[in-house]
């Protein structure tokens, strides 16, 4: 049966739901609620098969578990750390990823891993069980919980990678990447390239090194060679993401990032630029100065809450609009680092960039 051709009885059940829906005038985001149900029943007039019926109630649950979890952590800004499974402790690589955890959890940043060994094992021994959220895979064989997060309420076993990938990125306010194989470097790319078409971030991405490794600026001399220097990808691309050996560098990307910036989303075809503190006039002028190229139309300027945001935890903060062109991705993040310099936040806010 076609989806589009509505049965009796699916009209029948569509009007129940709408009924039900308006019989609770204080449930929140009901048009979503009631859009979900409406796609559930569409489907299930339509001839798909039990494999596919299981897909969708496995990846809804694998939200459900996701969702209800990091409600309750939502103020708190979060890093994912990316890197091999394969890296054992003695490594250097491993022990740095413990230092760079250990270090951004004193300052207020919570961690995500895979849940898995290696790299992910590092961060979580850094930030501690406590400050550590881990993200596991059910799998036949090989990804087992690490010790460190192995029975803890903040892990999650997933059924489906592309689940598990999605909160993975969807929770992160900054990705770090530590060396490691094919999956470390989809993940790299991933975060770029969701970053380009609007899907996820902007967030600082930094790629580390252990002191005097090469793993990434070897990487960085390929991107250079052969995506930059033969078009395939923008100059400014590279300011994307922050390579470093030192984990003061490390730490200052993301600290820095979120000085004055704070968050963005996208509302039609504009751009919405959130701030911990407002820009004066001479400032937003200066950036327009500066960045007229990566607008499709129109100026930078400021503005409060747009009314299509509707009223969420932002709508006190000052905000930037612009018509973005989604192509210079690379500009965009030299702007936010041009603004996180000329904003002057408080002394409190200065002393808590993990706070969202």
């Amino acid at each position: 049966m076609n989806s589009e051709a509505y049965s009796p009885s699916l009209d029948s059940l569509q009007a129940d739901i709408a009924e039900l829906i308006d019989r609770l005038p204080t449930l929140k985001h009901r048009q979503f609620i009631q859009q979900s149900l409406s796609t559930i029943l569409r489907l299930a007039d339509s001839e798909i098969e039990r494999l596919d019926w299981k897909i969708l109630s496995a990846a809804l649950a694998d939200m459900e578990r996701g969702f209800q979890l990091f409600y309750d952590y939502r103020h708190v800004r979060k890093i994912t750390i990316f890197g091999s499974a394969r890296l054992a402790p003695d490594t250097p690589a491993y022990q740095m990823a413990v230092e760079f955890s250990r270090a951004v959890s004193e300052l207020g940043f919570m961690i995500m891993t895979g849940g898995g060994g290696g790299i992910m094992q590092a961060g979580q021994e850094g930030a501690g069980r406590e400050n550590s959220f881990g993200l596991n895979i059910q799998l036949p064989f090989e990804q087992q919980a690490n010790p460190i997060i192995e029975g803890d309420s903040k892990l999650i076993n997933f059924k489906y990678f592309f689940t598990r990938k999605l909160f993975l990125l969807k929770e992160s306010d900054a990705v770090a990447l530590f060396p490691g194989g094919f999956g470390t470097q989809d993940e790299a790319f991933e975060c770029m390239t969701l970053s380009q078409t609007g899907k996820f971030g902007p967030v600082p991405l930094v790629l580390i090194d252990h002191p005097g490794g090469d793993y990434w600026r070897s990487w960085s001399k390929y991107i250079d060679e052969q995506l930059v220097k033969t078009g395939l990808v923008s100059p400014d691309d590279p300011s994307l993401y922050t390579i470093t050996d030192n984990l003061q560098v490390a730490c200052n990307a993301i600290t820095g990032f979120y000085q004055v910036y704070h968050s963005s989303r996208y509302v039609g075809d504009r751009l919405v630029i959130r701030l911990r503190e407002d820009l004066s006039d001479a400032q937003v002028e200066e950036l327009n100065h500066n960045f007229s190229d990566i607008l499709v139309t129109g100026k930078i300027t400021k503005s409060q809450v747009l009314p299509e945001e509707g009223q969420d935890e932002t709508s006190d903060l000052p905000r930037l609009v612009l018509y973005f062109n989604q192509r210079d991705l690379g500009r965009l993040y030299q702007m936010i680092g041009i603004i996180n310099q000329v904003g002057i936040p408080t002394p409190e806010e200065a002393a808590h960039p993990e706070r969202k």
